[in-house]
């Protein structure tokens, strides 16, 4: 039997559900941080429902203070969120400083109290134009501080910082996750918008992989 040794961060996204399955022998704890994004109701249910489906023990956490303090289009409103390609330029305003490192050091926290060793998180190679701590160098320096800062050595691990996410939907039908049952927009609405910069993304991955794209789109 698979030793359990793994925190994954789970936001109930796209990316973040083909890592809890792929890693789900492994995944002791699944860790949804909620910092008032736009979204954060729609993808923390279908975390809810992933972790239950597959036997996971599920927190959610709060971060108020990240909506307080913080500016990004991903905090202020629906309204203020892009549509258009997922690139440097249109999706600039959605970046959340420091998130990824902030959660990180949460998960790392976490880990090492429980006794684990591993810490999960799903960047992909899409993210690397948009948002710095999604970028191989930045996972490369949070292992490195993770490591040094814990009597046990809790490690990083992002196996797909250098996926596409057609790469990413592709390992997920393999192995059979239900994407209906997974939220991308960030506009946060009951259904996906379609024009948004990630709703953008996930259409042309889903094209890109070959796969029958299950999301409801109101475009």
């Amino acid at each position: 039997m698979t030793h359990k040794d793994s925190v994954i961060i789970y936001s109930g996204g796209l990316d973040s559900t083909t890592l809890l399955y792929e890693e789900r022998e492994r995944v002791a704890l699944a860790v949804t941080f909620d910092y008032g994004s736009n979204h954060a109701a729609r993808e923390t249910a279908c975390a809810r429902h992933h972790c239950a489906l597959l036997g996971v023990e599920h927190v959610v956490i709060d971060l108020a203070f990240v909506k307080r303090y913080f500016t990004s289009s991903l905090l202020s409103g629906a309204a203020d969120i892009p549509s258009g390609s997922y690139d440097d330029a249109n999706m600039h305003s959605t970046v959340v400083p420091f998130r990824n490192g902030i959660m990180l050091s949460i998960a790392c926290g976490l880990a090492e109290s429980r006794g684990l060793t591993r810490v999960l998180i799903a960047n992909h190679g899409g993210d690397h134009a948009i948002y710095p701590d999604c970028r191989p160098q930045f996972v490369s320096a949070m292992d490195a501080a993770m490591r040094a800062g814990t009597y046990e050595g809790v490690c990083l691990a992002a196996p797909y910082t250098h996926l596409s996410k057609a790469d990413i939907v592709r390992r997920g039908a393999v192995l059979g996750v239900d994407y209906g049952q997974t939220y991308s927009c960030y506009r946060g609405g009951e259904h996906h918008c379609g024009t948004c910069g990630t709703c953008t993304e996930r259409r042309e991955a889903f094209r890109e992989a070959g796969i029958p794209d299950p999301t409801i789109y109101e475009d």
